[in-house]
């Protein structure tokens, strides 16, 4: 998983893909796939998963990077590494 610690907290990297049935998070390999319910259009899917992310890890989530893009980065303040994985292995 591609999982960085640094000072503020955790930052993931994550592909997403929009338009899905239902919002969930698969782990392939070292990829980690989140599909999202929204349309990519007026930042709805960065909603999404900010929301999402923050209530299923129950911490404040931020997206650093990847606004308009489907590969996006996003920092979890206060997570602990472990705590995040095993939150991720367990979807």
């Amino acid at each position: 998983m591609k999982i960085y610690e640094t000072k503020e907290g955790l930052i993931l990297e994550a592909s997403v893909k929009p338009k899905s049935k239902e919002f969930k998070i698969v782990v392939e390999g070292e990829e980690i796939v989140v599909y999202c319910r929204a349309e990519p259009v007026k930042g709805k899917v960065n909603k999404e998963l900010i929301k999402e992310l923050s209530r299923l890890f129950h911490k404040k989530v931020e997206l650093i990077s990847g606004f308009t893009s489907k590969q996006k980065k996003l920092l979890i303040k206060d997570g602990g590494k472990s705590e995040v994985e095993s939150v991720l292995t367990q979807k």
